[in-house]
């Protein structure tokens, strides 16, 4: 599979004009003095440049990539970015368009659950490391980017780059992550002292606007300015329009806010007002494009505009060659903006559904809903949400999805729209938020919905009838019950149709009934091979549990095998709901004699294990279960009291779980009998896993504690009973002994 195939498979359309810089005006003055301290700095893994707008930082870098010998791959970040998978798609893209990177990254980071620190930046190092040439990976507007993830993804990326490759960041404030960096001593930083322009540079960007100015001016221009080169374009531009340079010169001051009223008073003032009005009108718009901006406006004509703002060197921005796209510099944008808001506030929502409409309309449907949400239209954005949350969440991009669905939480808006309560409940439940599912379950449930459901559907019944089952709140005989309900519901084509059929199986299983339990486990592993790999992944490790309890090692160890395979080609192996395939396969391996394999997937395990919680009720005991077994199976008794002891906790959550209860008292009752008891990594709690991982990333205690909604006094405590486990003395010697054991990523 090649590089357009994966991204294909992954539906995530790549844009191009994000992959190479967005060059505003200016751009042929050389800046030799930064140029010579950029390459000098070829030694240092990461280069920031950070400063307000306006100081040409991606001008300079731009610059840079010219005359550095390696080749750079370069991302214009924006909004849509917040969310690692996102993230880490154009990061590879861009990478890949100057050096080969290999596809299965690009598979890997469309799987839903796929874990970015353990296994995609490894990918991707592991790839990079391939090829052997160091490259310069430029992040541009970074301070756009605010979810923690797509930080930590971003710092883990300079552990991974070749030996001689540097990543630069640029933006208007230094990201989170920088302060580690600059602590060791692997950092280089560029600030508005070292953008400002001097006099000379000064003077060649004012004569390539076709202005005189005399060196008094210029030199009287620097200083008021204080170098600004923003400032100092458009004190340029004013005298072209003014026909006055020494006026122009001598009304700037370097002040933010009097730049803002000089655009406001010169700029605009010399502009016809139907140039006014589209500029404004059209600054609800992160890109623009002539169609979008005449449906947007209700007339024709924009891409003339467009293209005679650009050539008149309007800080309209081209986004591509063929000059479709296009952006207004930031700064300019926030001055249209805040005048439409002053003089048209009431314009400013039918402007912005009008591209909500447009996006909609031309098969954009995730842009569409971030105009929708930014108009307030809920009902809009709740019909969107619906209709394309299932390719988004299994493309991997569970934090775009969460974002939208945060909006419906934080306006108080998810009792209004139930197929969204359902969307909701269903993704905080894979997610392992159970109190967040319980929530948007009950919210659900609350309210009638007469439209269609992503996978067709015409009733929501189905799909609430499902999650029932699935949070299994009423016992297993309503848990059966709700099956049943839901495959009545549910027509042949839906991708429901499977997970239907698994959940009668599985509550057949929890009664007591093993043969019926397997002929709908089989043919939900037939249904789910063509409708939802994971599906049948579960169902298969469900299969291999009933074989290990007749022992039917041979029959166990195939059913274990086909789904390892089908999760390995569906890009599942980091999915939440793999645990019990892997304390399937490690039982397996146990009685071969193959104690190296068993380990490896139990590590596998304990790293899914704190994802599979109550919302999932008979998932997570069975899951406990065969983990306990299988250390019980290698004498590790704590490590099996680890295990009973959070069986017994979602045991007074669900107590009505069928068979689980009797085969914990049976675990128990052999582990009691042995005396041998010794604390070790496999023993780690779920909340210990979860804090283990977030100890690899530049956190504090206290920022972590935030992350996990824990106080800074707990995070210590699980620290140090981290620490106790693995045998180690410190945060770093916990990391490498976890990613010793597999516990963590490389």
């Amino acid at each position: 599979m090649g590089l357009e195939e994966a991204l294909t498979e992954q539906s995530l359309p790549i844009l191009e004009s994000k992959l190479y810089p967005h060059l505003g005006h200016g751009g042929g003055v050389a800046r030799i003095e930064l140029l010579d301290r950029l390459e000098a700095s070829s030694s240092v893994p990461v280069v920031a440049v950070i400063a307000p707008p306006g100081y040409g930082k991606t001008t300079v870098l731009a610059q840079w990539a010219e005359r550095d010998r390696r080749p750079f791959a370069w991302l214009s970040v924006d909004q849509h970015d917040n969310d690692p998978a996102v993230l880490l798609t154009y990061v590879a893209a861009a990478l890949d368009r100057v050096v080969p990177v290999d596809p299965t990254v690009f598979g890997t980071l469309a799987s839903p659950g796929v874990s970015i620190a353990d296994t995609v930046l490894s990918r991707l190092g592991s790839s990079l490391s391939a090829n052997g040439l160091p490259v310069v990976v430029v992040l541009d507007d970074v301070h756009l980017l605010q979810n923690w993830e797509c930080l930590d993804a971003v710092a883990g990326l300079v552990e991974h780059l070749p030996e001689g490759s540097q990543l630069v960041v640029a933006g208007r404030g230094e990201p989170p992550l920088l302060g580690g960096l600059r602590a060791e001593g692997r950092m280089m930083e560029i600030g508005p002292d070292l953008l400002a322009m001097n006099p000379q540079e000064a003077e060649l960007l004012v004569s390539g606007t076709e202005v005189e100015l005399s060196r008094v001016d210029i030199d009287d221009l620097v200083r008021r300015t204080e170098g600004w080169p923003v400032a100092l374009y458009l004190a340029a531009l004013s005298a072209k329009t003014a026909r006055s340079g020494e006026g122009a010169a001598a009304a700037f001051a370097g002040d933010d806010r009097f730049l803002v009223d000089y655009l406001q008073a010169v700029l605009l003032s010399h502009l016809p007002p139907r140039v006014v009005s589209f500029l404004t009108h059209t600054s609800v718009l992160d890109q623009l494009s002539g169609p979008l901006c005449d449906a947007v406006l209700g007339r024709t004509g924009s891409s003339h505009h467009l293209e005679s703002l650009e050539r008149s060197n309007m800080l309209v921005i081209s986004l591509d060659r063929d000059r479709r796209w296009y952006r207004y510099h930031q700064l300019f944008r926030e001055l249209l903006r805040a005048e439409l808001e002053r003089h048209e506030p009431a314009l400013i929502r039918e402007l912005t559904l009008r591209a909500s409409e447009w996006y909609e309309h031309n098969g954009l449907v995730e842009e569409a809903i971030e105009y929708a949400m930014a108009a307030g239209d809920a009902d809009r954005a709740a019909r969107l949400v619906v209709e394309t949350a299932l390719p988004v969440y299994y493309g991997g991009r569970m934090a775009t999805l969460q974002r939208w669905l945060d909006w419906f939480d934080h306006d108080g808006l998810v009792e209004r729209y139930p197929a969204v309560a359902v969307l909701g409940a269903w993704m905080h439940m894979l997610g392992g938020h159970p109190a967040a599912a319980e929530r948007w379950a009950d919210a659900a449930e609350r309210r009638s919905y007469q439209g269609a459901m992503p996978d067709g559907t015409t009733s929501i019944d189905g799909w609430l009838a499902m999650l029932r089952a699935m949070l299994c709140r009423d016992g297993v005989a309503q848990m059966r019950a709700d099956a049943e309900i839901a495959l009545t519901l549910v027509p042949a084509g839906s991708l429901l149709r499977a997970s239907a059929q698994l959940l009668l199986g599985i509550s057949h299983l929890l009664a007591g009934d093993p043969d019926p339990a397997d002929r709908l486990l089989a043919a939900a592993t037939e249904a789910g091979e063509d409708a939802g790999a994971d599906t049948a992944t579960v169902a298969l490790a469900e299969r291999s549990i009933l074989a290990l309890a007749r022992e039917d090692w041979s029959q166990a160890e195939i059913l274990a095998e086909r789904a390892r395979s089908i999760a390995r080609r569906a890009w599942l192996e980091e999915y939440a709901t793999s645990v019990l395939l892997y304390a399937a396969a490690a039982r397996v391996a146990i009685h071969r004699g193959d104690v190296a394999r068993a380990r490896e997937d139990l590590a596998r395990a304990q790293r899914l294990r704190p994802q599979i919680t109550y919302a999932l009720p008979f998932y997570a005991v069975q899951a406990r279960l065969e983990l306990a077994s299988a250390y019980l199976a290698l004498s590790d008794t704590a490590a099996a009291r680890t295990m009973l002891r959070e069986v017994d906790e979602l045991l007074q959550r669900r107590p009505d779980l069928g068979i689980l209860r009797r085969q914990a008292e049976e675990l128990r009752a052999r582990l009691d009998a042995l005396r041998v008891e010794a604390v070790g990594a496999s023993s780690l709690t779920a909340a210990e896993l979860r804090l283990l991982r977030l100890l690899g990333t530049h956190h504090s205690f206290r920022a972590i504690g935030e992350q996990l909604y824990l106080s800074r006094h707990t995070v210590k405590s699980h620290a140090m009973s981290i620490y106790r486990k693995l045998g180690v003395s410190s945060r770093s010697e916990a990391i490498q002994r976890a990613r010793d054991l597999g516990l963590v990523g490389p």
